[in-house]
């Protein structure tokens, strides 16, 4: 058996197929056991050649269940020591992990702050001798009924810091109704008020705020016309569809989290690269602040034409 732990988001989730599908292709007769949330599984049944998912709660402590120890364990969650540690409770025969002297393990690569997710996972495993395409970002695309060819905006996100004000996605939304796209607003259950105050702003009807479940979300986006939204988990699956995009970073810089360079892949970006990590905070980050409606709505015809 190999143990993976990518016990994350839907962002993380996407930027770690890459190397997941790797050690698919390494292992091919080995089963592929995920460590991630249980909510993630109609994601992660998207990615193919995982054989099943441990249900885990970030790095919180868990007993590993299985009566035979993980062969081989591989952490695509981050630097440790901490995650280092959840699978060495695992007691699997190696562990490829980059290096940490906290967690007693000076095998693997050197962790680097400066690169981009997709890559930093690639890179481990090259490290081990498994080769990786970063370019295989693709997912299935999920069999359930959704509209088609509409635009979506996407105005919540995980931290404050990376929440474009509402108003602003309103007067998008409106704009780009007015021009003849038919927009939709979508959210996790706990964003309900933010979609639906961001909908009744924008002038837009009830069919505006479709009810998805994750499957459901990852077919509309992979049908949609556009994609808007902040730095969050959506805008990976637009990558992974192919679907065209505009992304509004904030303290967190696109070289490090952004699509991969495609003309129909459009990034707005007011930071400088000596800002470091997420930066949450309660309130909206001057660099997403700096984004205006007008840059948004020339990215969104440039990213269209481009596809």
């Amino acid at each position: 058996m190999i143990l993976v732990l990518r016990a994350l988001g839907v962002g993380d989730l996407a930027t770690g197929v890459p190397a997941l599908r790797a050690l698919r292709a390494a292992f091919p007769a080995e089963e592929l056991v995920l460590a991630a949330p249980a909510w993630l599984t109609p994601l992660i049944e998207l990615i193919g050649g995982v054989d099943r998912v441990a249900p885990t709660d970030g790095l919180a402590p868990r007993a590993w269940s299985d009566a035979t120890a993980p062969r081989l364990a591989v952490n695509l969650h981050g630097s440790g020591p901490q995650s280092h540690r959840l699978l060495q409770r695992a007691r699997p025969g190696r562990l490829w992990a980059f290096r940490s002297a906290a967690a007693w393990h000076p095998d693997g690569p050197a962790w680097s702050d400066d690169e981009h997710e997709v890559h930093r996972w690639c890179r481990l495993l090259r490290h081990y001798g498994v080769p990786a395409d970063e370019s295989d970002l693709g997912l299935a695309v999920p069999d359930v009924p959704v509209p088609r060819g509409v635009t979506i905006l996407h105005p919540g996100a995980k931290s404050p810091s990376r929440r474009w004000p509402p108003h602003r996605y309103a007067e998008v939304a409106h704009r780009l109704h007015v021009a003849g796209h038919h927009v939709v607003i979508t959210g996790s259950p706990a964003e309900r008020d933010l979609t639906a105050k961001v909908a009744a702003d924008a002038g837009l009807g009830p069919d505006a705020l479709p009810g998805t479940d994750l499957a459901s979300l990852a077919a509309l986006i992979a049908h949609a016309r556009l994609l808007i939204s902040g730095d969050t988990g959506v805008s990976h699956l637009a990558t992974a569809y192919g679907t065209p995009s505009v992304t509004l970073f904030g303290p967190m810089s696109p070289a490090r989290w952004g699509p991969p360079q495609r003309p129909w892949h459009r990034v707005i970006w007011h930071g400088t690269r000596s800002e470091r990590g997420d930066a949450p905070g309660p309130e909206v980050h001057p660099a997403l602040l700096a984004v205006t409606t007008e840059e948004v709505l020339e990215a969104a015809g440039r990213a269209l034409a481009e596809r």
